[in-house]
């Protein structure tokens, strides 16, 4: 039984298809299904079987590609105490995370970690809340949110750290006639005009739990992903928005307002596969992003996160 096997039916596992595989290993779909051919040989059991117009994991090729994680766990529970031992966390982490997360975040990581010996790879995603738990094949860490749980939907299986809580408040001009409110209710908000986001990215559940809360439809005129975007549309209108408090500007005709009455808080959360959380240099990198979310937090207003140890495997 081969390492590399059972690395690459873990890889199947996660990616789904050989093609995925191929184009992640930087391998042909060709040579991968040779290789895949090779591992049923010595192994003597059928490991993957037609499956549409693809192919998909047996009983066996599942219980492999669980093994191939508890392999992987194991090695870099290894490797972490070795890093303990010569005190040298050290490394490439790469790290994605959602672009208005990242805007706090990156630079505090930069910063902290310049002299540690850990080299970072970032790299920004901006994807609907549930596609966020299939990027850590790609990356170490993935800082995603959820408007619904620490915990994303998608990330079964892997391991979640929870950042920060950062409320999600309504975003208006500052001569909307709202502005005079400290805060704004669902009865207060629902007849208004709105720029939201697409449907199924978290922003949109404000909207649709404003929606639940009174009844009645609201009047969503336009669907955009640019933060950057939407405000200078709501600056320049009086028109409403969703935006999160910790990146949004409130000195350019843009004013906040916390939504009362409903849930309007988005969760962050750093998740990760199980074998890459063991890795000192990834528990490094998680030290200063925690950090950062909480001193970001402080200067907000917004209590900060729990510590690091409220890790949630699956």
């Amino acid at each position: 039984m081969e390492v590399r096997h059972l690395e690459l039916l873990r890889e199947l596992a996660d990616r789904g298809s050989i093609s995925a595989v191929a184009a992640a290993t930087h391998r042909t779909p060709s040579a991968v299904s040779q290789q895949l051919r090779t591992a049923q040989r010595e192994l003597g059991a059928a490991l993957v079987e037609p499956h549409g117009r693809g192919v998909r994991l047996t009983d066996a090729g599942r219980l492999l590609a669980d093994g191939a994680v508890e392999v992987a766990v194991a090695l870099s529970a290894v490797q972490a105490r070795w890093d303990a031992f010569r005190d040298a966390p050290a490394g490439t982490v790469s790290v994605a995370a959602l672009p208005s997360a990242a805007t706090y975040l990156f630079p505090a990581l930069e910063r902290d970690l310049a002299a540690s010996g850990v080299e970072l790879r970032l790299t920004e995603l901006d994807l609907a809340e549930a596609e966020y738990g299939a990027m850590t094949a790609d990356h170490d860490v993935v800082v995603a949110h959820s408007m619904t749980s620490v915990r994303p939907p998608g990330t079964d299986g892997l391991v979640v750290v929870p950042v920060v809580d950062e409320p999600i408040d309504v975003a208006m001009a500052t001569h909307h006639r709202l502005a005079v409110h400290g805060t704004v209710s669902p009865a207060d908000v629902v007849d208004e005009v709105w720029v939201g986001v697409p449907r199924g990215f978290p922003f949109d559940t404000v909207l649709r739990t404003i929606e639940q809360a009174t009844g009645a439809q609201l009047d969503v005129r336009q669907r955009l992903l640019d933060n950057r975007l939407v405000e200078a549309l709501v600056a320049t209108s009086s028109r409403l928005a969703a935006l999160p408090r910790f990146t949004t500007p409130v000195d350019d005709g843009l004013t906040l307002r916390p939504l009362t009455g409903v849930p309007a808080v988005r969760h962050l959360s750093a998740v990760m596969r199980p074998d890459r959380a063991r890795r000192r240099a990834v528990r490094h990198v998680l030290d200063s992003l925690t950090a950062a979310a909480a001193d970001t937090a402080r200067r907000h207003g917004v209590e900060g996160r729990r510590p690091r140890d409220g890790a949630t495997p699956a």
